[in-house]
């Protein structure tokens, strides 16, 4: 059974349901057919262009432009600039708490047994003032992060494991400048997850500078910044981690009751929230099709639906090429659509019931970490 096969077969036993119906005739899934056309976005700004992905930059996509399943253009995000690692040299050390370290070169990673999957992610400070650009989908290829960690032999004092790039920048702490790596970490439970991946391949392709070359750590169901790019070295420790970016950076304030007592909450950015954003809506002939995705923690999905002009939500098709971790491409044809402005949002809902909040019903937040409440987008629909 293929990979394709077996992610889709899983999907489906999970429960999606009625939102995987076979694509029926007429507009391709994001790839414009000939003579469709793309009606305008009022919420965006006229001549709105991300621009081109340039070193050592966050570069966002604009997703009114996604043309495809796996993505051409896969939002990057750097946070010490773009490290060039000597492949020929390159060196991936497995330490701390195990009863063996361990070192492996690229080619003696690519020589274990390989796996592949299809995972969807997006920063954790996509939101509305990019039109959630900070977004891709792509088909990995590497090797299974808990079987390094079974062959390294995690020792019963290991409580973390902590990811460090080769990206490094100069920080200043209590006065004092320090050199630091870019780092994340997880708890072991969290790190021995089946589907963890040391990664080395996207899109069938060794890994672009900026994606990480030679390899990253892939986390399916987190957000980006789990996924440690340019990856040097695990270390197992019996300590939490508190680096930048776990225990300053990417860390959502918000408001909420906390046992019947209200208090402001930190928590570190980690598992992508239930989430849903209409992207495109599209014109062929007489007829209309609004276009978007969803993502998640990889938690199967009972529906995702669309709602035009505050009227009854109707159930959306989601494409038959999702599985566990992709995003979830979906599109709603919309018949009668009259000229001129209307507004649209879709909402998802998972197979316990959570469904996509609006926005003034989540937690007041000071960050903007985090933001998965419903988009309401305004579009016009010409003549």
């Amino acid at each position: 059974m293929t990979a394709d096969n077996e992610s889709r077969r899983q999907l489906l036993k999970a429960g999606v349901g009625a939102g995987l119906i076979a694509a029926t005739s007429g507009f391709p899934w994001f790839a414009l057919a000939q003579g469709e056309r793309v009606m305008r976005f009022l919420d965006v700004p006229d001549g709105y262009d991300p621009g081109q992905r340039q070193p050592g930059r966050t570069h966002i996509i604009d997703t009114r432009q996604i043309n495809s399943f796996h993505s051409h253009d896969f939002y990057v995000v750097q946070h010490y600039g773009q490290p060039e690692l000597d492949v020929s040299s390159y060196k991936l050390n497995l330490t701390g708490l195990v009863d063996r370290e361990l070192s492996f070169t690229l080619d003696e990673l690519r020589a274990l047994p390989g796996k592949e999957i299809d995972a969807g992610f997006e920063c954790g400070g996509n939101g509305n003032r990019m039109f959630h650009g900070l977004v891709g989908n792509a088909r990995w290829r590497g090797i299974s992060l808990p079987a390094l960690l079974e062959q390294a032999g995690v020792q019963a004092a290991g409580r973390e494991v902590v990811f460090f790039g080769g990206d490094m920048g100069t920080e200043e702490i209590r006065g004092r400048q320090v050199e630091k790596a870019f780092a994340r970490s997880l708890s072991v439970e969290d790190a021995m997850r089946p589907d963890n991946m040391i990664v080395y391949e996207m899109n069938g392709q060794p890994l672009d500078v900026h994606h990480g070359r030679p390899v990253r750590l892939l986390i399916p169901g987190f957000y980006g910044v789990a996924n440690v790019k340019w990856l040097t070295q695990i270390h197992v420790q019996d300590t939490r981690y508190m680096g930048r970016f776990m225990g300053r950076d990417y860390v959502t304030l918000k408001r909420e009751m906390v046992g019947g007592q209200e208090r402001w909450v930190e928590n570190s950015v980690a598992r992508m929230n239930l989430k849903s954003v209409i992207v495109r809506v599209s014109q062929l002939g007489n007829s209309h099709r609004i276009s978007g995705f969803a993502l998640n923690d990889g938690t199967p999905l009972r529906s995702i639906e669309v709602s035009i002009d505050g009227g009854a939500w109707q159930q959306a098709t989601i494409d038959p090429q999702a599985s566990q971790y992709s995003w979830k491409p979906f599109h709603l044809d919309w018949s009668g659509a009259a000229p001129g402005e209307h507004t649209i949002v879709s909402r998802v809902t998972d197979i316990n019931g959570h469904t996509q909040a609006v926005a003034e019903d989540l937690p007041e937040r000071v960050s903007y970490w985090e933001e998965f409440g419903q988009f309401p987008r305004r579009v016009m629909i010409e003549a």
